[in-house]
C-alpha cells in the first residue's frame, strides 16, 4: 500500500516529502533572516524567526519549494502541479502587492498623531487608553519575493531527490546507527 494511502496517518504524514521539504524551504527562509540581522544590522533579534515581512520571502519559499516538489514527484503535466503553480503565482502577487501595499497604508496611519485615536465615551475623552501601532512590515518588496522564489526549490528539490522523505530519513539513520553499533 502506497504512503497517500496509508491508513496510519503518522505514517503517510512524516512520507510526504513534498511538504517536508516545503517546510524546510520555509524555515531555512526565516533562519536567513536571523542571520541577515546578525550579519547587516549587527543586532541579534531572534523575533525575526516568527515576523511576517523581509529578505527573503519565507512565504515565498514555501510555495514555490512545495511547488516545484510537486512538479519534480508526479510530473511537470499533473494538474495537480497546474494547481499549485496558480496558487504559488496568487501567494507571491499577494505578498508584493496586497500586503505590501497593507503595510504601507499601516505606516501612513500610525504618523497619524495620537490626539486623532483618543476614545471617547459619552462626549468625554479617555486619555488613559493606549493605542498599540499598526504593524507595518507586512509585505514583502519583489526583491524579497524573488529570493524566497529562488531558495524554496533550491532546498526542496535536492532535499527531496537526494534524501526523500522524513521517514526516508529516519530509515536512514537507523540503519547508519545500526550498523555503526555492530562495528564498535
Amino acid at each position: 500500500m502506497s504512503a497517500a494511502h496509508d491508513p496510519n496517518v503518522a505514517t503517510a504524514f512524516f512520507s510526504n516529502g513534498v511538504l517536508a521539504w516545503g517546510l524546510a524551504a520555509c524555515g531555512t527562509a526565516q533562519l536567513s533572516k536571523l542571520v541577515i540581522e546578525l550579519v547587516v544590522h549587527r543586532r541579534w533579534r531572534p523575533a525575526v524567526l516568527v515576523e511576517t515581512g523581509g529578505m527573503p520571502s519565507s512565504h515565498s519559499a514555501l510555495m514555490t519549494g512545495t511547488t516545484a516538489a510537486i512538479g519534480w514527484q508526479l510530473g511537470f503535466a499533473d494538474p495537480l502541479f497546474a494547481l499549485a503553480s496558480a496558487l504559488c503565482f496568487v501567494v507571491l502577487y499577494d505578498a508584493s502587492g496586497v500586503r505590501r501595499a497593507a503595510g504601507q497604508i499601516a505606516s501612513r496611519v500610525n504618523g497619524l498623531p495620537d490626539h486623532l485615536w483618543l476614545e471617547r465615551d459619552g462626549g468625554s475623552v479617555d486619555v488613559n487608553v493606549a493605542i498599540k501601532p499598526l504593524k507595518e512590515n507586512l509585505g514583502h518588496t519583489r526583491l524579497e519575493v524573488l529570493a524566497g522564489s529562488v531558495m524554496g526549490p533550491a532546498v526542496a528539490l535536492p532535499g527531496l531527490s537526494l534524501v526523500g522523505s522524513p521517514l526516508d530519513l529516519a530509515a536512514w539513520i537507523a540503519d547508519a546507527l545500526s550498523g555503526a553499533a555492530s562495528l564498535g
